[in-house]
């Protein structure tokens, strides 16, 4: 493949090496700050990818620190032209533009309330850069395909990043240094992926599925399959998808399921069984031989990686595959039709 997506896919373990260089200290210093306030509760703005590393740090936050998370709804300050009380919250805004102009205006609320903002950007003269209190810089270079790969890849980095940090959770940061040689080998199943993908090149629908952390793989997952393939693919967390969305399987119906070793695998199984019941068809995602055994087809992620970890692994596979894809459909990933790099709301 020549495509831009392809080329940005391969440049994330560079990446996150350079992200942690460009934001160690900021980090630190963030850290130090907010370990000092009566933190009680975090809101996360961001829509689109961004959106969905926020839920990533989410479940990260609230795992690690113990404190409710929530994700902003910015229509209500910028359609209903109304504040909430965040005195004592903790406001992250994500945008790969950092010109989200709704995430913004959480931001500027957060900030007249006295309340500590971080935005998380690929741009440090961004507006959502220069109005929040705190900047943590993607610092990827520019992402020149429509499909956000690297920009995803680095939001959920250093969202982890700084948990690690206001945790002092020394275990995680550890973890989170293997993470480039991780995704290298992640990288090496890319010619496997690609000649995977020729079952699905006349799918034109799909369920992707996960729970715990990887929740938030699968709706970004889903995101890659519907922007660069056309295809109508949902995400969903496994524990939803056992109520009215399963009446939706049918015989032969395609089914990713990302089902690491970790403690949602007992329910990913659950699901696994009840899918192979109704006949669909079903990709793994998991690095359990028996797991892997109950897909119609199944990719193999490195050993030895926990849920805090296996995301960003389970994101680059899901990369991979949406841009083989893609191409394989006679589409072109990096201009996906009606879609701009920089979407517009309020």
């Amino acid at each position: 493949m020549t495509t831009y997506m392809w080329q940005e896919i391969k440049e994330q373990p560079k990446v996150i090496e350079k992200c942690l260089a460009l934001n160690q200290k900021a980090i630190d210093a963030i850290a130090s700050h907010i370990r000092k306030k009566d933190i009680n509760n975090v809101i996360i703005a961001a829509r689109g990818t961004s959106d969905h590393a926020g839920i990533y740090g989410k479940y990260i936050i609230e795992i690690k620190k113990g404190i409710p998370v929530v994700l902003a709804a910015p229509s209500v300050f910028t359609i209903y032209g109304k504040d909430i009380k965040m005195d004592n919250s903790l406001v992250i805004a994500i945008s790969q533009s950092g010109r989200a102009a709704d995430a913004l205006e959480v931001v500027r609320s957060a900030r007249k309330q006295g309340a500590p903002t971080i935005a998380i950007t690929n741009f440090e003269d961004s507006p959502l850069a220069l109005e929040s209190e705190f900047h943590l810089f993607c610092g990827v270079g520019e992402e020149k395909s429509v499909a956000a790969t690297k920009t995803f890849m680095s939001q959920i980095y250093l969202l982890a990043r700084f948990v690690a940090a206001w945790c002092q959770d020394e275990v995680f940061k550890n973890e989170l240094d293997k993470l480039p040689a991780l995704l290298t080998k992640t990288l090496a199943l890319s010619e496997q992926i690609k000649n995977l993908v020729i079952r699905y090149r006349f799918m034109d629908e799909c369920f992707v599925l996960a729970r715990g952390t990887n929740y938030a793989i699968a709706l970004e997952a889903s995101l890659k399959i519907q922007e660069t393939c056309y295809v109508r693919a949902k995400g969903y967390a496994i524990s939803d998808f056992h109520h009215g969305p399963f009446a939706m399987i049918g015989e032969n119906m395609p089914v990713i399921v990302y089902a690491p070793v970790g403690e949602s695998l007992k329910d990913c199984k659950e699901m696994l069984l009840k899918l192979r019941d109704a006949r669909a068809d079903i990709l793994v995602v998991s690095n359990n031989s028996e797991i892997l055994e109950m897909g119609n087809c199944s990719i193999k992620i490195p050993d030895n990686v926990n849920d805090f970890i296996t995301p960003f692994i389970n994101a680059m596979v899901a990369q991979i595959f949406a841009c083989n894809l893609s191409v394989l459909k006679g589409l072109n990933p990096d201009k996906p039709r009606g879609l701009s790099k920089v979407t517009f709301t309020r």
